[in-house]
């Protein structure tokens, strides 16, 4: 592990005048018949460029996110950012938080404050953290080096890179917290430094069935029946992952160029997860398009997806070294199945109306964390 060198974001003018430039000189696809079934539809898309270009004030958010103190290091040759804010409360444990895909660490905007300083919230202090929210290597200032580590990205070596970030810290204990493709590597950095991770807390994913033999000996035929209509709406979508494992190159020439190329690809899945489109946004559009930006600015709109082709998405692993915590658990029939493999001591029934729980809820979202680890610290 390298020095640990401050870092503030300071995105140059001339690369957001391009931005808006480029946004302005789009060239429209014509609207296919189907709507939301042909991809996002042209009128969506056009209205928030639209505001991107006019209306949404990055250097707003860019002030936000640099009200937390900011860092960068380089793990095992990969530049890695991360923000670090520490608690004022004097028994704070420390907390590594990994953010979602398609995300940044701006999902934790509204979580890191009550966090650190539950006084300040309102909140009783008994609960309090050190939050470190890394940005996973190929994500927004965390860039791949040029060339490109030909090693792949696996969720355990992001996990490996994790405990040493801790450990250059200074933090002996600590917990881990992550939500999707935060949520397989918190457990992954669980069974490889459990000497120090004192318990695994993720938004979902346990208890999800995954076809192993056994998986559902035990289970009645209500249970059943819940697994069934949970695979169904789980089942489907654009099948953006299989072509993002085999063909992430091809995507990516259209994410480096055209910012709406970006944007509709990002408000897709935002769409595909959590309803986009049809009703009241789950998240709102700043929050969104500060993600658009952080990945077109950054440019890593097309290595943010290894966790596809280096094979990493999938289901979290169960393992049984630390407690597990669950925020946003289903139906009390996947804490069944979770339990096979996991020491699951809490399993959180709160609801969100998005997949990205922190930016769509998080009152809930910092509930829980403060729940689970009042119970295992």
């Amino acid at each position: 592990m390298d020095e640990i060198k401050p870092f503030r974001i300071d995105i140059p003018q001339a690369d957001l005048d391009d931005l808006r430039a480029r946004l302005r000189r789009t060239r429209w696809a014509a609207q296919l018949p189907g709507g939301w079934s042909r991809g996002v539809p042209v009128r969506y898309v056009r209205e928030l460029a639209e505001y991107w270009a006019g209306g949404f004030d990055w250097r707003a958010q860019e002030s936000k996110l640099n009200a937390f103190p900011q860092f960068t290091t380089v793990i095992d040759g990969q530049p890695i950012h991360f923000l670090h804010a520490r608690s004022p409360e004097p028994d704070a444990l420390p907390l590594i938080m990994t953010h979602s895909w398609p995300s940044s660490v701006a999902e934790f905007l509204e979580v890191i404050g009550p966090l650190t300083d539950p006084r300040r919230h309102g909140l009783d202090p008994d609960a309090a953290f050190h939050v470190v929210a890394p940005s996973l290597p190929g994500f927004a200032f965390s860039p791949f080096p040029e060339p490109a580590d030909e090693r792949p990205w696996s969720v355990e070596r992001v996990a490996r890179t994790w405990a040493e970030l801790m450990r250059g810290l200074g933090y002996e204990r600590y917990g881990a917290h992550g939500n999707d493709a935060g949520a397989l590597v918190t457990p992954q950095l669980a069974a490889l430094d459990s000497e120090h991770v004192v318990g695994s807390l993720i938004t979902a994913g346990l208890g999800i069935p995954t076809g192993r033999p056994g998986e559902l000996d035990g289970l009645g035929e209500r249970e059943l029946a819940e697994l069934e209509e949970l695979t169904a709406w789980t089942s489907g979508g654009s099948g953006y992952g299989p072509y993002l494992a085999a063909r992430p190159q091809t995507l990516a020439y259209g994410f480096a160029d055209s910012p709406v190329a970006q944007l509709a690809y990002l408000v897709e899945r935002f769409k595909e997860f959590d309803g986009w489109g049809t009703g009241k946004e789950p998240v709102e559009r700043d929050l969104v398009l500060t993600n658009a930006s952080l990945y077109w600015l950054t440019q890593t709109g097309g290595s943010s997806s290894w966790t596809y082709y280096e094979g990493a998405a999938g289901l979290p692993i169960s393992q049984r070294a630390v407690p597990t915590g669950v925020t946003h658990g289903g139906p009390e029939v996947m804490r069944r199945i979770a339990e096979r493999g996991n020491d699951i001591v809490y399993w959180g029934q709160a609801h969100s109306p998005s997949h990205m729980v922190g930016m769509a809820a998080p009152d809930t979202l910092v509930t829980g964390i403060r729940d689970f680890f009042r119970m295992i610290r």
